[in-house]
Order: C-alpha cells, then structure tokens, then sequence
C-alpha cells in the first residue's frame, strides 16, 4: 500500500515537472504565432492602405486636370514625363505652369490643391504614350509588390499603360488601378509624335 502511494507521488511530480517545463515552450510557441500573425497583418494593411491612397489620388488627380483643361485648354506637356508640381499655385505668367502648357492660361483658377499629393515623398506624374496621357506615381516608388516605377516598370512612349492597369498587370495592385488615363485636349500626343517623327539620328527615329 505504501509503495503505491510512493509511486503515485513520484508519477505526479514527474506529471508536474513536465508540466512545468512544455508550459512556458507552448506559451512562447503561442505567443510568437500570434506576434508574427499581427506583423503579417500590419504588413498587409500598410500595402492596401498604400494602394487605396495611390488610386484616391490618382483618380483626383484626373478630376483635377480634367477641370483644368475645360478652364483653361490644355496645349501639351514639355516632356514625355511630367511631375505633377504646381497644382498648388494661385496664379503666374505665361502661358507655362511646371510642364503644363495652356492656351488660355487666365483662366488658371488655382490653387487646386493646398499641397501637391506625393507618395513616398515623389510627385505624381503625366506621362506621353503613343495611347494617350497617362497620372502614375512617381519614378522611383516602391510598389506593394517591391516594384519600382521606372527601373522595374518602364513607362516610355511605348507603355500600354491601360492594359497595366487591367486585373494582373503591374499597376493592378489588390485591384486597386494605380494609374489613370487622361481624357484631354484634342489628341495632343499625336502632334507630339508628329513633331518627334520628324526627328531622327542617322536615319533611326526616336519612335
């Protein structure tokens, strides 16, 4: 009868010496579970959250220069990229704001924004396509997928940036579009190309 309850008492102790050492293992196994399931989540909400702000502003941004063409005619853009950089300003002189050119500039009714919109501290930009003027982000900013306009998204003359923008394509992020094309002026790029086809460098033109 006593060796019993001796044996009994040894095989608890040893049931709470076990007990007492995979306790505080399977805690901290619970414990880092759940701490790397809210940094999965935290990262996840950060890149949605990044691509719901790029579309907002690049749908305002079409409002934005849609109204500016229907006040003021939109002639052209200097460049085939153009930062976004003056919506903020009251008025100027000329007919130039940035790389905007106007054909009635008086009738500038900005400022449009109080602060230009930027994201990861870049502008915006307009970009000349063969298909139209296209708002993207920035050259050099980190998309949720870690690609990088400019060097792993190359935006030339040549970027159907429509068909990036449909579910798939690199400027579809979470189904978020994060360019938008720009319904204005009267087919402005093919006067550009017009003027760039007749350009060329030893017989090889630039398009």
């Amino acid at each position: 009868m006593k060796v019993n309850i001796v044996r009994t008492r040894v095989s608890k102790k040893k049931s709470d010496l076990v007990f007492a050492y995979w306790l505080p293992v399977l805690t901290g196994i619970l414990f880092f579970a759940l701490f790397g399931i809210a940094v999965f989540n935290l990262i996840y909400r950060t890149k949605t959250i990044g691509n719901e702000i790029i579309s907002h502003d690049v749908r305002q941004l079409v409002q934005i220069f849609k109204k500016i063409d229907h006040d003021c005619n939109i002639a052209g853009f200097d460049y085939q990229k153009n930062n976004i950089d003056y919506l903020n300003v009251g008025s100027f002189e000329g007919s130039e704001i940035g790389s905007l050119d106007l054909k009635y500039p008086s009738n500038w009714k900005g400022p449009y924004v109080k602060d230009n919109p930027t994201i990861q501290n870049k502008a915006y930009q307009v970009v000349q396509t063969r298909f139209g003027h296209f708002i993207v982000p920035g050259d050099g900013v980190k998309l949720s997928d870690g690609k990088i306009i400019g060097k792993d998204i190359v935006l030339n003359e040549k970027a159907d940036v429509e068909r990036m923008t449909a579910k798939g394509g690199p400027l579809n992020q979470g189904g978020a579009s994060l360019a938008a094309k720009l319904e204005i002026g009267d087919n402005l790029f093919s006067s550009n190309v017009d003027k760039s086809i007749a350009v060329s460098v030893q017989g090889v033109r630039w398009f």
